[in-house]
């Protein structure tokens, strides 16, 4: 079966740099890693294993100038009867050389062996767990900002060892299992020969130390459980569903690292006459006939005080007035929503005879011809908002 062009192989283009080969090799390599596929069937894993083989053979010849000047002119020729790029699975030949620098085997190993070829020193620290805190608030409350104290438990850091897990008076001692370290290497066997893993130390954490005496409160963990009380600004203009990030505010880390986050989550509850659509406060309110019919100056309620309005003579059922301002807050910083007021006309009952007389003398009073009714959201367009 002939050989397919090896730039075809790493999807490069001929006048490829060293870089576009070296990233598209590394790219195809992890792919088609064969063990990515140690769960797959049979065919799949030779499929994967023929892939893995041509792609390294591809890489070990057009990584190198000589022998990518010598495929250029002469293309798989050039290597016919000469042993090829290699022998064996993966065309390794000897040591690692066939499979390009030792930076790329380390990089595709780390995904696969936690690390494959790891440096020296201490494992990195891991910060805490993060916290959920569920608030709820009133309409009022978001619109104008509040500050609130909130009460939550956590594990935190142990105040009878101060987070070091050895009892007060007794000193730290360098662990036994990993001499100081903090980590452990293990080696470990796979089809490309044997590597070298490393992992935290189980018994230090990464530390590479441990108490002589455990900690009576902790038990050496260095971790105790604790109720933190403390004050949260809420900021104006906040709305529900949103969150607060309050920055190591969550549990220790259980190896020396930061606490983790607490996130509040607001709730705000249902007004019983307000209703809020983005930055915009609705309301509905009655007025009286006479109101309606000959005009006057109401009071509307709002989030922060009343206010008063005209109603003009003739104002009929579900017209929608706009106060200016009177919204809540961007939380970004600029602007103000405004009310929208939606009146209704209440219809009066209990009428006394005359008052009965009076209305039917008003069905003589000429009216304009009666439009088709708007909805409501039509009504808004005529707002201009």
């Amino acid at each position: 079966m002939s050989k397919r062009d090896y730039y075809e192989v790493l999807g490069i283009t001929k006048g490829a740099s060293e870089a576009e080969i070296k990233k598209a090799y590394r790219k195809m390599a992890m792919k088609f890693h064969p063990d990515k596929f140690s769960n797959a069937t049979d065919k799949e894993k030779e499929e994967a294993e023929s892939k893995f083989k041509e792609i390294n053979d591809a890489y070990q010849v057009l990584s190198d100038s000589q022998k990518k000047a010598q495929y250029d002119k002469f293309g798989h020729a050039a290597f016919d009867g000469a042993g090829g790029a290699g022998s064996g699975f993966g065309g390794f030949g000897s040591g690692f050389g066939g499979f390009g620098d030792f930076d790329d085997l380390g990089d595709i190993f780390s995904s696969f062996f936690g690390g494959g070829r790891q440096g020296g020193g201490r494992s990195r620290v891991t910060p805490g767990q993060d916290l959920r805190y569920n608030l709820e608030i009133s309409l009022k409350e978001a619109a104008e900002g509040i500050e609130k104290k909130i009460k939550y438990s956590r594990r935190g850091k142990c105040k009878t060892c101060d987070g070091s897990g050895a009892e007060p008076g007794s000193s730290m001692k360098t662990c036994s299992k990993c001499n100081g370290s903090g980590r452990i290497e293990e080696m470990q066997r796979t089809m490309f020969g044997v590597f070298q893993n490393v992992t935290e130390c189980p018994e230090c954490h990464g530390k590479g130390k441990v108490p002589e005496k455990k900690c009576h409160t902790c038990g050496g963990s260095g971790i105790d459980k604790e109720v933190v009380e403390r004050s949260v600004k809420i900021p104006a203009g906040i709305d529900d569903g949103q969150r607060l990030r309050l920055s190591g505010m969550g549990e220790a880390s259980t190896d020396g690292g930061p606490n983790g986050d607490l996130y509040i989550y607001i709730t705000v509850t249902p007004h019983e006459l307000f209703k809020r659509v983005d930055n915009d406060i609705y309301c509905k309110l009655p007025i009286s006939f006479a109101t309606a019919a000959l005009g006057g100056e109401i009071e509307v309620p709002t989030l922060d005080s009343p206010v008063k309005m005209k109603i003009p003579a003739g104002t009929q059922n579900g017209k929608l007035f706009k106060l200016k301002d009177k919204g809540i807050v961007n939380p970004r910083g600029y602007g103000k929503g405004d009310q929208i007021v939606e009146i209704f006309v209440e219809v009066p009952t209990n009428l006394t005879e005359k008052q009965k007389e009076i209305i039917k003398q008003l069905e003589d009073i000429p009216t304009k011809k009666h439009e088709k009714k708007k909805g409501f959201f039509d009504k808004l367009k005529d707002l201009d908002l």
